[in-house]
């Protein structure tokens, strides 16, 4: 399973209206060719960042559904940011990253996510639960389950990299993303 696919399996399960705070890069990218919305806050730079973000977004909105779109790239840039997650454990938070073993959008240069387990990081972290899928069809029986489950929650997406023609970039300038997102 490719990115681009992974993305859209998640976004056939989450409400419309939930939050996405996707990584930058190619995250990002193929978020908003997949589906546009005003819910979404694309990461335009700060790699590592969209786990700090979405945890302050899900601690600010209790009440509303907290995505964060990560790769293992920017997740193994802010670890720290697992910690905090753990220790503060917003309910409505989950932390999907989507792992091809490389910084696909800088050039595949890899990452050490063949020799550590981002998964069992997460649970040494204290998220109340993680899952690690290699398939679709794996994939959106965890997007079923985590509905009912309290988070934190964290899922390791085991991606290939595309070769296919990549998505386009944001036409959104930050500050509109920004704005509307906070809108919504």
């Amino acid at each position: 399973m490719i990115r681009k696919i992974a993305i859209a399996v998640a976004i056939s399960q989450i409400k419309y209206d939930d939050q996405i705070i996707s990584a930058n890069g190619f995250i990002s990218r193929d978020l908003f060719t997949t589906i546009d919305k005003a819910s979404n806050f694309y990461m335009i730079g700060s790699m590592g960042l969209a786990s700090s973000i979405g945890l302050g977004v899900a601690l600010k909105n209790p009440r509303k559904k907290i995505f964060v779109f990560d790769g293992d790239g920017n997740i193994l840039i802010n670890l720290g940011s697992l910690t905090t997650i753990g220790t503060l454990k917003p309910k409505n938070l989950v932390h999907v990253i989507f792992d091809n073993s490389v910084h696909e959008s800088t050039g595949s240069q890899p990452t050490n996510s063949n020799f550590i387990n981002i998964e069992k990081i997460a649970r040494t972290c204290n998220y109340n639960y993680t899952f690690t899928v290699r398939t679709r069809n794996n994939f959106l029986k965890v997007l079923q389950k985590i509905k009912k489950l309290k988070g934190p929650i964290m899922v390791v997406v085991k991606i290939q990299q595309s070769k296919e023609k990549r998505s386009k970039r944001i036409n959104i300038l930050p500050v509109e993303i920004k704005e509307r997102f906070m809108r919504s």
